[in-house]
């Protein structure tokens, strides 16, 4: 029988998930088995509506090598392994002649833990373990949230905490699992054969295709404990997020409550002379912390590079401490010290790491009103780490919405570790990227006004003309806006000063789940939603309910963000232009994100409105506006209005 064309494949998938093929779909599939048969890497740029993942599904599958998808969002993995994957492996099943297995692996604490479930949770202040189920109250939150996991212990076939529905608070859940750290081991635990995390690593190492997220994908790079199965192909989606969640998994912090609890865990599991000596370096770096005042700290200063070394090493003997005594008296020991041992390690990892000093590290001190003072170390930059872990003994597929900035790939390319396309060299990763555009015509679909009129934003201070140009959009758009902003602070001041300005339901992120607030946005055209940051990326709502996108000014990184200006200044040191490589970047990433919430269906129309005139008169926008759709430009507040209200007109007229 004659090997099945790419074509052939693809045209199956896509009537069994019920889509239109697209041309950029079947570009992107050609280019992602040409990748993988030659052993190269990829970086693809597909639109929204391009279909993209199938256009790496089908190719991926069609070779027969185990392949890991690794995504940003549950709701990108959870659409791959409840929807596209099933009927694609079905549609593929009568010309493939096999029927791929597919799997999700996440990280242990998503996984119900059945010893803490029936044995309990170590408790501080007491020897032993407790009862979380008698210690909750039956009435309360906490007590009912813990009542029905146990029940939902007894259904469920993975323990993963997605599958719990409605879900419970993080505090809840901690109640019920543990992290690797904590983690017994499957052969020292008495539940080791029926744990859920095991049961999806044997899943996992059973299957073609293992849907992961960014997280998981960077333990198993920095830690070189390997979590993920061997794999030939590995897919990236959603690559535009794989630098700030592997800079995330690379961050450490200490806090003096971390510390503390460190302290009361091993307090009563090792001998009187060790806990003594972390209780006083934990006092000492205490007080420290009630003076930190937030900021970079370039040299470690003196007292607090004692307060670390004395942490470190008085960290270090409790951890042989607990290696070598036994207390029979504590119930349910081994528990309770690998969770006293991972809180130890924690602060011995960090401590240590600071006090050593490695130039390729940014540390700097952080102050919550909630939480208090944090010292955060961070690497300066994670493209060595990618480079080196990443693409060297598999064929890598990077694919996004947003990938290419400023006209090309290579900006992305070099926070990814790789050298401009087509260099040439030993150990040089060879790459391509590919634009496969969009079905969205957008020109036609959408209109991108620059409000070039109003004051340069500055880093405070009201902004009276940009509150009039919003409420007079939103106001021609008859509601139907999203307010994208680039602060808390921003974006409750705007839904305030618009609540008492206009007639329209204005919602703002933090007065419900998003999912609920969404919902209602979608649901209602009259309503306004306004936000942050997650907005700017997780809104999907085609159709006559987002009409026009505001975004309230270019979204650079704050001038106060340690790691970012560290990052700059890097750049700069090497000769190159630290403002472009790192904030405009950083800026032309969330803007294509932003933009792209305008158009999400082939009948959508509308306006990305930008209050921030430095999109036009700056430099550096014609570098920002490359890096967006292609919607049709304009100044002319007048213009925009009368289009606004035009396409108000005709969404009325459709009873929307």
């Amino acid at each position: 029988m004659t090997k099945p064309s790419l074509p052939e494949l693809l045209h199956a998938a896509v009537a069994a998930v019920g889509g239109l093929e697209r041309p950029g779909q079947v570009t992107m599939a050609t280019a992602v088995a040409d990748a993988i048969d030659g052993g190269s890497h990829l970086l693809v740029q597909a639109g929204t509506g391009t279909g993209k993942s199938l256009g790496y599904l089908v190719p991926a599958l069609a070779h027969g090598e185990r392949v890991v998808v690794a995504t940003a969002t549950l709701a990108l993995q959870r659409q791959l392994v409840e929807r596209d994957l099933p009927r694609t492996v079905d549609a593929l099943h009568p010309q493939l002649r096999r029927r791929p297995e597919f799997a999700m692996l996440k990280g242990r604490s998503n996984y119900l833990c059945l010893h803490r479930l029936h044995e309990g949770v170590p408790q501080e202040e007491e020897d032993g373990l407790f009862d979380q189920f008698e210690a909750a109250a039956p009435t309360s939150k906490l007590g009912q949230d813990l009542l029905r996991m146990r029940d939902w212990a007894d259904e469920t076939e993975t323990g993963d905490r997605d599958d719990l529905t409605p879900g419970v608070s993080d505090r809840a859940w901690g109640q019920v699992s543990v992290s690797s750290r904590e983690c017994l081991g499957a052969s020292k635990c008495a539940y080791g054969a029926e744990c859920f995390a095991e049961m999806a690593r044997e899943r996992a190492k059973l299957s073609d295709v293992v849907v992961t997220n960014h997280a998981l994908l960077a333990i198993d790079a920095i830690e070189g404990a390997p979590v993920l199965p061997q794999h030939e192909v590995l897919i990236v989606d959603e690559a535009h997020e794989l630098v700030s969640r592997v800079t995330g998994v690379a961050t450490g912090e200490l806090t003096p409550g971390q510390v503390n609890r460190a302290v009361r865990r091993a307090a009563k599991l090792v001998n009187e002379k060790a806990a003594d000596q972390l209780q006083t370096a934990a006092e000492g770096f205490e007080r420290l912390m009630e003076l930190a005042l937030p900021g970079r700290l370039e040299e470690i200063p003196e007292d607090l590079g004692y307060a670390l070394m004395a942490l470190r090493d008085a960290a270090r003997t409790v951890i042989s401490a607990l290696g070598s005594t036994r207390d029979k008296s504590v119930q349910d020991e081994d528990a309770v010290r690998k969770q006293a041992l991972a809180a130890v390690e924690s602060v011995h990892g960090v401590a240590e790491r600071i006090s050593n000093g490695s130039e390729y590290d940014v540390v700097w001190y952080e102050r919550h009103d909630r939480f208090g003072a944090s010292l955060r170390v961070a690497p300066l930059s994670v493209s060595g780490l990618l480079r080196e872990k990443l693409f060297a003994d598999r064929s890598v597929v990077l694919t996004s919405a947003t990938l290419k900035l400023g006209g090309d790939f290579n900006g992305v390319g070099a926070s990814l570790g790789l050298a401009p396309e087509g260099t040439e060299g030993e150990d040089v990763p060879q790459w391509k990227g590919i634009d496969v555009g969009s079905p969205f015509d957008y020109p036609k679909q959408g209109i991108l006004y620059v409000a070039r009129h109003l004051a340069t934003p500055g880093r405070e201070g009201s902004r009276g003309d940009m509150m009039d140009e919003l409420a007079e959009l939103v106001e021609a758009a008859g509601g139907r806006t999203l307010g994208l902003f680039s602060s808390m602070r921003a974006a409750q001041a705007a839904a305030e000063e618009l609540r008492g300005r206009l007639d329209k339901p204005i919602l703002l992120q933090g007065e419900d789940t998003l999912g609920e607030l969404i919902k209602t946005f979608a649901g209602d055209p009259e309503t306004c939603l306004f936000g942050t940051l997650s907005l700017w990326q997780g809104v999907d709502v085609p159709g006559a309910s987002c009409q026009l996108v505001v975004m309230d000014r270019i979204p650079f990184p704050r001038p106060d963000d340690p790691l970012m200006s560290a990052r700059q200044k890097a750049v700069e040191e090497n000769g190159g232009n630290g403002f472009m490589a790192v904030a405009a970047t950083h800026a032309a990433l969330l803007m294509a994100q932003g933009a792209g919430r305008l158009v999400r269906a082939t009948g959508d129309r509308g306006v990305v409105a930008v209050l921030d005139p430095r999109l036009a008169n700056a430099r550096y926008g014609s570098y920002l506006r490359a890096s967006l759709p292609d919607f049709w430009y304009t100044t002319d507040r007048n213009q925009v209005r009368r289009s606004l209200a035009a396409i108000d007109a005709v969404a009325k007229a459709d009873g929307k």
